[in-house]
């Protein structure tokens, strides 16, 4: 079972780039670790159209889901805590972006 915060928009949701720039900010090292269900290189700049990106961090994954004006950051409902410090940076730093 997992824990999800959600971060609702105006508007569109930011794009991955500006998630990531905003995480940099806060400290955090996030890689880019599969797009859609599909592996990702780590640099790599997801189609606009996105669904759902898999973020790795140092302490683990992340699931990060798209909706209409909303981001739903996931993550497994046994993460250790600097796992979820980690998925708490990517929610304020999808709301930090947007």
């Amino acid at each position: 079972m997992g824990q999800e915060r959600v971060v609702r928009f105006e508007k569109e949701p930011p794009a991955w780039d500006a998630i990531r720039a905003a995480l940099g900010r806060a400290g955090f090292e996030a890689t880019l670790r599969m797009i859609d269900g599909l592996p990702a290189f780590p640099d790599e700049t997801p189609d606009p159209n996105w669904q759902e990106l898999r973020i790795g961090f140092p302490a683990g994954m992340v699931t990060l889901r798209r909706g209409p004006n909303q981001l739903t950051c996931v993550v497994w409902g046994n993460a250790d805590a600097a796992l979820l410090q980690a998925w708490e940076a990517l929610a304020a730093a999808c709301a930090a972006a947007g």
